[in-house]
């Protein structure tokens, strides 16, 4: 994955295994960063990294 790659909302739903509501969810709440291209969501791939990051530090 290249960090400037930008993922689709089921590319980051078959990553993190969730369903679409809930990358949605978090989304909205800010905890992942996303572009808005038209009417389409996309997420950096290194926003997903951050995230992933961000949660594993949080666990520990």
């Amino acid at each position: 994955m290249r960090d400037d790659e930008l993922l689709t909302v089921i590319d980051v739903m078959a990553r993190l295994k969730v369903g679409r509501s809930t990358v949605y969810d978090l989304i909205r709440t800010q905890r992942l960063r996303s572009v808005a291209i038209g009417r389409c969501r996309r997420i950096p791939a290194s926003a997903l990294h951050d995230f992933i990051s961000g949660q594993s530090e949080r666990a520990a």
